[in-house]
């Protein structure tokens, strides 16, 4: 009997994680059947995306760019949308299996919500839907019964290592860093760091936004608050190693003190294959570690003065409410202006402090809570940047 291709759409397909997904479904063309495809502005490459995976249909959020796709793809089958709204209705379809969201920051929220409302499994690559909005994303996939598989590598491999403890609770998660462009940089020359030395991170090939936050380490803020909800972990257990190889991807310690790590080379297609396929492993054309061959391993701890970025991420979680919200807002604002050179390396993390102290506490914030949060702290920063 033919296995029936599991029908999926991917949020943000004109990114890495998206270019990427498409690489997995190209390598199992038998499994897969790619439904919605949308992208922000890349249209071109969205419309060849659509034509060579036959996309039922495509979403572009750029109005100026909707007739240039409507035209690309006037002799397809492919049905094109404008706007952000059309992909959270789309993602509710009965052609849609699972739902890949691998948009950039804030804009990964309403669709994934509108996903889980119709009880759709979501890959989730998108860290800020977890960061801003943990307590409303979670407490919603509980209740619909919606499991949310990471696709992170971090926390695709501490799902992994959970899978292998026959359920005994975990004690700690180790999660690990690269460390990003300048892990070996003194403060000083730090403070006068470039956007384009920002961006060139030794390990991963990734988005503008995403190296950026790896360089400032907030990124790796991020994944402790984002593993705080996806395990139901107290920030307290989350530990945070800088290991450069990245080849340990993270680790779970257990009550005995055991210690269970997934490893593998830097390619994000695996945790994507894992999430898109699970439970199956499926064949990855990629490279295969060869233990002989990587010589040592080596591990440190994270430096807080260095990159105070992560501090204002325990902070945040541990004051909780909607003030994680306000972090991400103001870091999205602050690392756009970062790469526009209007501000430096340093006052990032100075901006993001600022408005956590300003923003007013909402202890149990709903999603209208969230989304307002998110619109006045990102309005107001980038006001105070300007």
């Amino acid at each position: 009997m033919e296995q029936q291709k599991r029908k999926i759409a991917i949020l943000g397909s004109t990114g890495s994680i998206g270019t990427q997904a498409l690489d997995v479904v190209r390598q199992h063309p038998d499994l897969f059947q790619v439904e919605l495809l949308t992208a922000r502005t890349r249209w071109e490459e969205l419309c060849k995306q659509a034509i060579e995976f036959d996309a039922n249909a495509v979403v572009i959020c750029s109005e100026e760019n909707y007739p240039k796709v409507k035209d690309a793809l006037s002799g397809t089958d492919t049905k094109v949308f404008l706007g952000m709204d059309s992909i959270c209705s789309l993602v509710q379809g009965d052609n849609i299996d699972m739902v890949l969201t691998a948009l950039v920051g804030f804009s990964g929220l309403r669709p994934t919500i509108s996903a889980i409302r119709a009880r759709k499994p979501i890959a989730l690559a998108n860290k800020e839907t977890l960061v801003a909005g943990g307590t409303v994303v979670m407490d919603m996939a509980r209740k619909m019964g919606v499991p949310i598989l990471p696709v992170d590598s971090e926390h695709s491999a501490i799902f992994q290592c959970l899978l292998a403890a026959n359920g005994n609770p975990l004690k700690r998660i180790h999660l690990t860093a690269s460390g990003g462009p300048f892990r070996t940089w003194k403060k000083e020359d730090m403070a006068k760091a470039t956007a384009k030395e920002a961006l060139r991170h030794p390990q991963w090939d990734m988005g503008a936004k995403i190296t950026i936050d790896s360089a400032t380490m907030m990124n790796k803020g991020f994944e402790m608050i984002e593993a705080r909800w996806l395990f139901d972990t107290a920030p307290k257990d989350i530990r945070i190693v800088v290991h450069p190889q990245s080849i340990i991807h993270s680790m779970v310690e257990f009550e005995d003190g055991a210690v269970i790590a997934q490893m593998g080379h830097p390619d994000m297609r695996e945790p994507i294959q894992f999430a898109l396929g699970y439970p199956a492993r499926l064949s990855l054309d990629n490279r295969k570690l060869d233990f002989a061959e990587l010589g040592q391993l080596t591990f440190e701890a994270p430096d807080f003065d260095r990159f105070p970025c992560l501090g204002l991420a325990f902070d945040a979680i541990s004051r909780g409410g909607n003030i994680p919200c306000a972090m991400n807002a103001a870091n999205e604002a602050a690392v756009y202006a970062y790469l526009k050179s209007k501000v430096r390396f340093y006052d990032i993390p100075d901006i993001i402090s600022k408005f956590m102290d300003e923003t007013a506490f909402i202890a149990s914030p709903t999603l209208e809570d969230i989304l307002a949060t998110n619109d006045e702290v990102y309005s107001k920063a980038k006001d105070f940047i300007g």
